[in-house]
Parts: structure tokens; sequence; C-alpha cells
């Protein structure tokens, strides 16, 4: 018998945006995704308009084609029809995790998630002071913030996967216009990235951003909305595969060579 993979292998997208009256828009994306990774992350912005019969064509393509383990979570478009409780669900039934600072762990790699919000970077970023809109605002991001830190610390795995809608960080959203950048994510959502050492961050929404950066304490984070990935690597399938090294269950023998 072969020995598990010394590598847990991810393949992520977000912002797929699936639209009423299309048929079966996803189900080679699926399949590839499911040849070629262990798991795979949907990073919000499932829907176009949050609607049930978007959610229901999406499951459709998600029962049919991915065989591996799916984790999600929601989006802004998701909440747009204010059924975003009905779209979670009907992702849940189709065999979705949909995390909401919530975590899970596969093959010894732990997986945390929320959808964050927005409020800028760094010194820039929305302060809590006048308006009470403006401090309601502030109050969701650090709630937002707070899921993730929450769903980070039920975690004992030595690898540590954040799934996110908005960017933790500035850098991945570089190509935007500078006016929507605060718009896009916010740097409250680092603190916890850091915090506990997470291995990799995956986020979408910012379709003009850029692929790829760095939190402060050096954890890749990566951009991948669907849009960005088709521009940015046209040859390619749209979805970031990445790899996490795990610890073979059975280390007493030593696989053969392929």
């Amino acid at each position: 018998m072969s020995e598990p993979s010394a590598v847990l292998r991810i393949a992520a997208v977000g912002d797929i945006h699936t639209k009423k009256n299309t048929q079966a828009p996803f189900q080679a994306l699926f399949r590839e995704m499911t040849e070629r990774a262990d798991v795979a992350l949907l990073c919000g912005d499932l829907t176009d308009y949050g609607t049930i019969e978007e959610a229901e064509i999406l499951a459709q393509d998600i029962q049919a084609s991915l065989r591996i383990p799916v984790i999600g979570v929601l989006g802004n478009h998701d909440f747009e029809s204010g059924l975003s409780h009905e779209v979670s669900r009907i992702m849940t039934h189709a065999g979705v995790t949909m995390l909401d600072g919530d975590a899970i762990e596969v093959r010894g790699v732990g997986f945390a998630g929320a959808k964050g919000f927005i409020g800028g970077f760094g010194r820039r970023q929305l302060g809590s002071w006048g308006e009470t809109s403006i401090k309601a605002i502030v109050r969701e991001t650090i709630d937002e913030a707070l899921k993730l830190e929450q769903a980070l610390a039920k975690l004992r795995t030595t690898q540590k996967i954040a799934v996110l809608h908005y960017s933790p960080i500035q850098a991945t959203l570089e190509g935007e216009p500078p006016e929507i950048i605060p718009f896009c994510g916010s740097s409250r959502l680092e603190e916890p990235v850091d915090r506990y050492r997470v291995s990799a961050v995956f986020h979408g929404h910012a379709h003009h951003g850029s692929p790829e950066g760095r939190t402060k304490g050096a954890a890749p984070v990566f951009n991948v909305a669907m849009p960005l990935l088709k521009r940015h690597f046209p040859d390619q399938a749209p979805f970031k595969l990445f790899e996490v090294p795990v610890e073979l269950e059975s280390p007493r023998e030593t696989s053969s060579a392929r």
C-alpha cells in the first residue's frame, strides 16, 4: 500500500459569480480541480446576485464534478438579495463546508474562514470616530477580524490556512483604482493571520488587483478572484494550486519512486 502524500494540494478560486440561466458553467473547472488537488477553496462571490436560483445552479455543478473536500466563504455579492443564509444552506447541502468564524481540519491541515470586510490599511484605515454609520462599519470590520481570530484559535495544526473574501493586505489590491482600495479589505484582518502564524491566505473580491503579496509577518497572500486569474494566467485553468506540507501518518516506510 502506498504512503499518503507528503503535501496537501489546495485548489483555490473566488468570484465565480454564478449567473442564472446558465447550464453547467463550472463542471469542467471543478473536474480539473478534482484531478489536481486534494481540497478545493471557494473564496466568496459564489453567486452574482445572491439568489436561490444562482446558488442551486452552482450546487448542481459542485455535486456533479467536485470529488474532493470543498471549503467556502460567502462574498459581498452573496448578500445582495438578502438571502445569504439560504445561499449558505444550499452550499452546505451540496457538500461545501461553509466557514463564518469556523474552522475545519483536512489531513492534518487546518482551515479557518470568514468573509472579512472593508476599512482600509495601515495608518489610513478607517477609525471608529464621528457618525454612528462610520462606527458601524468599523464595528463590522472588527467583528469579522474577531471571527477569523476565533477560528484560528480553534486550530491545533502546524499548518493553518485562512480563507477570506476581502483582502488582509494592500499588496494584492494593487491594480485596482486607488479610490476603491479601502473598500476591498482591511489590515485588521492581517493581525490574526500573523499572530497565529498562518501558512497562507486566500481571498478574492479584487478583480483587478495583484495575484500575490505577503503580510508583515511574511505569510503569503493569494488573490484568487477568477477574473484576475484569467487575465494574469490565460494559459492555465483559473484556480490557484498551492501545496502545503503535511506530516505522514506512517513514517516507517519510504514510498517507492514514481
